[in-house]
């Protein structure tokens, strides 16, 4: 609330505009840090999901990093064309496919990984340790508030 009382908020003042700002900008930093192997930031969470686990279905990814199913959709068929993931029918149930990272993508992990870590560094410049754990810990805190209050 605004100092008159009228519950106008300012946007330096607004954790979702701050945070929103922050995850565009981080966004922008890592798709010029990734765009020469043929990777887009709206991948980049698919590839992280799968790099922890693979063969899941697109429902199953879809939970793992909270993405609607017609994004997802649209995100694993650009995946298949630029040959960073493949399906397979699910052998429990042929109606389904699972989803698995080719070699191309397997190949990418470490260039990926230090893309991301290098925008995480710039945007923690002048954080001690300590500090940067914390802002993490506290940004995963907000993040299962929102969801948990989803589920209500």
């Amino acid at each position: 609330m605004d100092a008159d009382g009228s519950g106008a908020m300012e946007r330096g003042a607004s954790l979702g505009y701050g945070v929103n700002h922050l995850a565009r900008l981080m966004e922008q930093a890592l798709r010029e840090r990734i765009a020469g192997v043929g990777v887009v930031p709206g991948q980049f969470a698919q590839l992280l999901a799968l790099f922890e686990e693979e063969g899941v279905t697109q429902n199953e990814l879809c939970e793992k990093v909270r993405i609607d199913q017609s994004t997802m959709a649209h995100t694993l068929k650009r995946m298949e064309r630029d040959g960073l993931i493949r399906r397979s029918a699910d052998p429990a149930d042929g109606r389904r496919a699972l989803i698995h990272l080719t070699e191309r993508a397997r190949g990418l992990r470490t260039e990926l990984y230090a893309a991301a870590g290098a925008v995480n560094d710039i945007a923690t410049r002048g954080f001690s340790d300590t500090r940067r754990a914390e802002f993490n810990r506290s940004i995963r805190q907000a993040i299962g508030n929102l969801e948990a209050g989803r589920a209500t």
